[in-house]
């Protein structure tokens, strides 16, 4: 079978008609810039040691160069061989607290957003392990499951607003549930669950969740994120802006605070860290401890892999171009003046 890894690259053949019309041109102009010189007969004469046949060969020489050049840039190939593919990598899931409370604006834009770029610098930084992503407020679920497409990943996690649960509140209990029911079964030291909230449970069933990590062997990681001291929630519009601040019955602003002690006793109850996130750059700590672990197989499959062949084409070329640095463009031309001595 054959085909052409860079199929883009075989647009550059449109030059050779290019440089075939250059060529013509260039040869009608040579020849009517000789007509013009004088005599014709005479200046067939004097030019008699220029080769045509020499300098056709040299201009076909030269568009074979290129042509070959053209077609081993676009890497053809032929000839295959199956090799079997092993990925290895970590189980990572992501969930991240999308509740009302998330969109304060102590962390700059917002909680919310200061989360979301955290984790999309850890999708580029991820290297063959999956990734998950948990939404949750007043209730949880899967926003993407467990996979290497991080393209995907990074369009679900722009996607995650908290409209995006109609419920409101903070269960984190519910939260560590629906993220571990999204594990696979298999062994837990390569599975890790990374929780980012500003840590106002409010539902106080975060026991079962912990109990249930410890038992399948998963660490928890936990982010917390935001200030500590009391911040108004924003009132979003439709159009996206700032309408004011979220009061209670009684007209009061309600303001939420960061829970650092639920957090700190989820993440050391399961072997995992607590992370304070802030500015940028601060869940790197958190990062490197993560992505440093060798992982499992998480698959095994065969593939057909094509030979390269670039280099027969390449060569062909560079044998071409030496050809023509040695094909002559002049004969020898014997005179006979006839009379010169009269």
């Amino acid at each position: 079978m054959f085909r052409f890894g860079s199929v883009e690259f075989l647009l550059g053949l449109l030059v050779l008609p290019v440089m075939v019309v250059f060529f013509w041109t260039s040869m009608r102009a040579r020849r009517n810039a000789l007509e013009q010189f004088g005599d014709l007969d005479l200046v067939r004469r004097l030019s008699a040691s220029v080769s045509p046949r020499g300098r056709l060969a040299k201009g076909i020489l030269v568009l074979g160069a290129v042509g070959l050049s053209v077609l081993a840039l676009a890497r053809p190939q032929f000839g295959t061989r199956v090799e079997t593919v092993r990925s290895q990598g970590q189980d990572i899931l992501v969930a991240i607290d999308v509740s009302l409370s998330m969109m304060a604006e102590d962390v700059k834009p917002n909680r919310l957003e200061r989360a979301k770029l955290e984790v999309s610098r850890m999708l580029d930084l991820l290297d063959g392990d999956r990734l998950g992503l948990v939404a949750f407020a007043g209730d949880a679920f899967v926003q993407s499951p467990l996979t290497v497409d991080y393209g995907a990943s990074a369009m679900f996690l722009a996607a995650m607003e908290p409209d995006l649960i109609p419920i409101q509140g903070t269960n984190l209990g519910e939260a560590l549930s629906v993220a571990l029911d999204a594990f696979e079964e298999g062994s837990g030291d390569h599975r890790t669950l990374i929780v980012i909230t500003d840590g106002e449970d409010h539902e106080g069933e975060i026991g079962a969740g912990v109990d249930r990590a410890l038992e399948m062997g998963v660490n928890i990681y936990t982010v917390g994120i935001g200030s500590t001291d009391g911040v108004p929630i924003p009132e979003i519009d439709e159009a996206g802006r700032r309408s004011g601040f979220k009061r209670d019955e009684d007209g009061n602003v309600i303001t939420t605070r960061l829970d650092e002690a639920t957090l700190i006793r989820v993440a050391e109850a399961t072997g995992g860290r607590y992370f304070r996130a802030g500015e940028p750059g601060a869940l790197d700590p958190l990062l490197d401890e993560i992505l440093r672990g060798e992982g499992r197989e998480l698959e095994s499959r065969e593939v057909t892999r094509f030979e390269e062949q670039f280099q027969i084409f390449l060569g062909l070329a560079l044998m071409m171009l030496l050809a023509e640095s040695v094909v002559p463009d002049r004969r020898r031309v014997k005179h006979v003046w006839t009379g010169r001595f009269r």
